[in-house]
């Protein structure tokens, strides 16, 4: 209750704030919908982005933390959608490309259509880990265990992120290398407990406890 009376607390102290221009009130809406996802209240800050693109519905940045958020409820069809509109206002911004590439190969689905997004994602933004990630994602969906750890390995090797090494150590272990995909999630378990992504390999895999 008390966690629950400070985010309220917050969340009107983020609304009182003056705006003496558009992107203020933006931004205080990405304020509003970060302060609720770290307090894992999703569907609040789902609906906050909502007032958001509605309020400014050709702003692709919102419509990008709109579509993550659609994306981590799982309503992949809203996600989709406003991922397209976000890369049709922001053509030469690679993360929406990224991020609904990455979502069709982690799904398994629409894998030729998923490295095409990915493809374009590294043209805009060549070598970045997280789309590397992607890639190397992609191709552990589709069967290229070797293609895959080269991949990520490179990206974790650039960026130790928990999210890449959780991806890295899944291939590991598919490759029957179990000792070094354990070592991997331990190393980043260590410096990130609280990723998501991490935590629910490690219990998926029941190999270390977080």
């Amino acid at each position: 209750m008390a966690r629950q009376n400070k985010v309220a607390e917050a969340r009107k102290l983020i609304r009182e704030l003056p705006e003496a221009e558009p992107r203020d009130a933006a931004m205080k809406y990405q304020a509003e919908a970060q302060l609720l996802r770290d307090a894992h209240q999703t569907e609040e800050a789902y609906k906050v982005m909502q007032e958001a693109t509605k309020r400014f519905p050709e702003d692709s940045d919102l419509l990008y933390d709109q579509a993550m958020l659609a994306e981590k409820l799982q309503r992949f069809v809203e996600a989709e959608t406003q991922l397209r509109k976000t890369m049709e206002l922001a053509q030469d911004n690679p993360n929406a490309f990224n991020a609904l590439g990455y979502s069709l190969a982690d799904r398994g689905v629409r894998l030729d259509e998923a490295r095409q997004l990915i493809k374009k994602a590294l043209e805009l933004r060549p070598a970045d880990p997280f789309i590397v990630d992607s890639m190397g994602w992609l191709e552990f969906r589709s069967g290229n265990l070797t293609e895959a750890a080269r991949l990520l390995s490179s990206a974790y090797q650039t960026r130790p992120d928990a999210e890449i090494a959780a991806h890295l150590g899944e291939v590991l272990w598919a490759q029957g290398k179990k000792d070094d995909a354990l070592r991997t999630w331990q190393e980043a378990s260590k410096r990130d407990p609280d990723n998501e992504t991490l935590k629910e390999t490690l219990k998926r895999f029941q190999a270390i406890k977080p």
